[in-house]
């Protein structure tokens, strides 16, 4: 059985609550000793006792013994050694009388009859314990054989009224979740003792007073991922009426994209060494589709662009989904043998399409052009509401891409992106020799500010003599002694994609006006140079082919050649640039003015960075004393809102990507438009 240390001791079993002092302090080891004596009496007759359990969420407590075995017990205390202990007790201050008294009271206490009398009688060694009180000058610990505690300054003892029941109004019982640092055994009197507190500021914080014992710290609570990686939206504009199109300058058709790079399952599990940091359960592609359908239907694009879709999974599962969804989809798998590819997804009952043009960069028996990334680009007109009247809105070409990673080919993400610019030149085109409005977006594998990024943004690049790892600036690599470097031109005339990101087609002056072949004209083709050669091979036959036509005589030998042969329209290649005239800007700013931090929109190898891009038609603007966020001129195509990315802390806040909130190693991109309404 366990003993509660005597006043004075200063120890305390850890967890127990302070509570507020009842009694005065007791300075002597008189008060001491007889303060023990009566404890231990009380653990005696706890013991003795049944105890049955108390009803609520507190301890145990027992029931005492019948009130016939109490008052023999007390006179037989009183005839024995009753006189020996009040006559000291009477030797020492009055706190020490009442002390006494109080105790006695403790004893003679029985608020309530007890249903059941203890069977059990005292024995010799309990009394001998009444006995042990006339020698006040051994310690009560030598009952035990333990050494005498000393004393020691420090908290003093002080009872704590019961709060259950009352029955028990002297003793108090503790919730069991006090006991959770120390599990204190089988003495209901430990758990009715409390360290007194001493009066301390308000302000002053709570000194774990016990030295080797560890102060147990509440959990931490686990902030929901939501939380950590919430993002906000940026509105640009004001609000939109519910059709969807924004009043201002004048009315606009809005509407919004969506640029994500989800991560095919084929590729995951080749590169697994980059996701070390992920539990395998959130890697699970079923988990990852679930994520990414709640994502897509709580953002809910009109126009939703996806990088990194595998064949199966898109047949199987996403485009089932995202019909269901009212998208209609196109997909582009990569050529060869690579299992994932790029779709375009948009809303019919917002968009009509005019012509879908799959981009393949790989031509065959070209190095520059030898990878097997694709792009996709769609022509799309929007679909105004019927109560608008006689109202009419430019097509918007949209272009999907995911250009070749190798940072060190910097050489071929050039040549991608400049078939992509001249098939979007192609389709954007208008009679007129413009350009509809466009968004151009994807996973780019550069990074903000990067030779790459500047072409798309300035419409210009100086490429000769650089190195081709840093076309990208995806990692140094001047250390190295080789470095590939790029020449002019970037890519031969065979490609017919001339310097200006164009088509040679598409650049060939039109006719003035149609030829036209009549009669005579087509006679002259008897007496071509061609025609009066005999084919090798040819079998003579008397009469048919035995015979050669005889030119006449004012026909000269070669005209006829020279009005077939038409002139090949001469295109100057430029020394070292590139160009396009597409004026296109970024949606995105790539860093965060109120964290002092860039944007990232992946994590690879726990680094941050921005790769994905969402491009529009605007002109850049020159003016660099603007006050607002926007560094463009707004055009046919206005951006009216993005939702924000977020910094590399905040990732890795959330154990980088993917976790269990974003199934992704990229984050989504996504940003409203609005467009011009003009009347016919």
């Amino acid at each position: 059985m366990m003993y509660p240390a005597g006043p004075g001791s200063g120890d305390s079993p850890e967890g127990f609550p302070e509570q507020p002092r009842l009694q005065p302090q007791i300075g002597n080891c008189t008060a001491q000793t007889l303060d023990a004596f009566f404890t231990c009496r009380k653990n005696v007759l706890w013991a003795k006792s049944s105890s049955p359990q108390v009803e609520g969420s507190f301890a145990m407590a027992p029931r005492g013994p019948d009130q016939e075995e109490r008052e023999g017990l007390l006179q037989q205390w009183r005839e024995e050694g009753s006189s020996q202990v009040l006559s000291t007790v009477n030797e020492g201050p009055l706190v020490d009388k009442g002390l006494a008294q109080s105790s006695l009271a403790l004893l003679m206490d029985n608020s309530g009859e007890q249903a059941a009398a203890s069977e059990d009688k005292w024995s010799s060694r309990q009394l001998s314990d009444l006995r042990a009180a006339e020698n006040l000058e051994e310690p009560f610990a030598r009952e035990l054989g333990e050494e005498p505690l000393p004393e020691v300054e420090g908290p003093t003892w002080a009872a704590v009224p019961m709060q259950t029941d009352p029955q028990y109004a002297d003793c108090a019982v503790l919730p069991m979740g006090g006991l959770a640092a120390e599990q204190w055994e089988e003495d209901p009197a430990v758990v009715a003792w409390s360290i007194a507190p001493k009066p301390m500021p308000q302000e002053e914080a709570l000194i774990w007073p016990f030295e080797g014992l560890e102060q147990l710290q509440p959990p931490q609570m686990e902030i929901p991922y939501h939380e950590i990686l919430w993002r906000e939206w940026e509105d640009f504009s004001a609000q939109s009426d519910a059709q969807g199109l924004e009043a201002g300058d004048g009315p606009q058709f809005q509407f919004t994209l969506m640029s994500y790079n989800i991560l095919a399952q084929d590729l995951m599990q080749q590169s697994s060494e980059l996701y070390l940091h992920c539990h395998p359960d959130i890697l699970n592609w079923n988990y990852r589709f679930a994520n990414l359908m709640q994502e897509f239907q709580h953002w809910d694009p009109d126009i939703l662009c996806l990088q990194e879709v595998q064949e199966d999974h898109y047949w199987e599962q996403l485009e089932p989904s995202l019909r269901m969804m009212g998208f209609t989809c196109f997909y582009k798998r990569r050529t060869g043998c690579k299992t994932d590819g790029c779709a375009v997804c948009y809303k019919p009952t917002r968009f009509r399409l005019l012509c879908a043009s799959p981009v393949e960069y790989f031509r065959p028996g070209l190095e520059l052009l030898n990878r097997d990334n694709v792009g996709l680009v769609l022509l799309l007109q929007p679909l105004v509401p019927e109560g608008l009247g006689q109202v009419s809105v430019a097509p918007l070409c949209v272009a999907n891409t995911h250009v070749l990673y190798n940072p060190r080919r910097g050489d071929v993400k050039l040549a991608q992106m400049a078939v992509l610019l001249a098939e979007v030149d192609k389709v954007a085109r208008l009679s007129d020799g413009s350009h509809c409005p466009i968004i151009l977006c994807g996973d780019l594998n550069s990074v903000p500010e990067s030779p790459l990024y500047n072409f798309i943004r300035d419409g210009e690049l100086q490429y000769h003599g650089m190195p081709a790892w840093k076309v990208s600036g995806q990692e140094d690599f001047s250390h190295q002694l080789y470095q590939r470097k790029l020449q002019a031109p970037l890519w031969p005339s065979s490609l017919g994609i001339t310097d200006c990101c164009q088509y040679v087609t598409s650049c060939r002056p039109k006719r003035a006006e149609r030829r036209k072949y009549g009669r005579d004209f087509l006679l002259r083709f008897r007496f071509c140079s061609i025609a009066c050669q005999r084919p090798v091979g040819l079998v003579l036959m008397e009469g048919v082919t035995d015979t050669k036509p005889e030119r006449p005589a004012g026909w000269a030998e070669a005209v006829l050649e020279e009005d077939a042969r038409e002139p090949e329209p001469a295109f100057p290649r430029t020394v070292g640039t590139i160009q396009h005239c597409l004026h296109l800007t970024s949606v995105y700013t790539h860093f965060l003015p109120q964290h002092g931090r860039p944007e990232v929109t992946t994590m690879p190898l726990g680094l941050g960075t921005t790769v994905d891009y969402i491009f529009f038609s605007a002109e850049s603007s020159e003016d660099e004393n603007r006050t607002d966020r926007r560094l463009y001129q707004d055009g046919t195509l206005k951006l009216l809102g993005r939702l924000s990315l977020l910094s590399e802390e905040i990732l890795w806040a959330a154990n980088g990507l993917p976790n269990p909130f974003c199934s992704s190693d990229h984050l989504c991109l996504l940003a409203s438009f609005g467009m011009k309404v003009t009347a016919p």
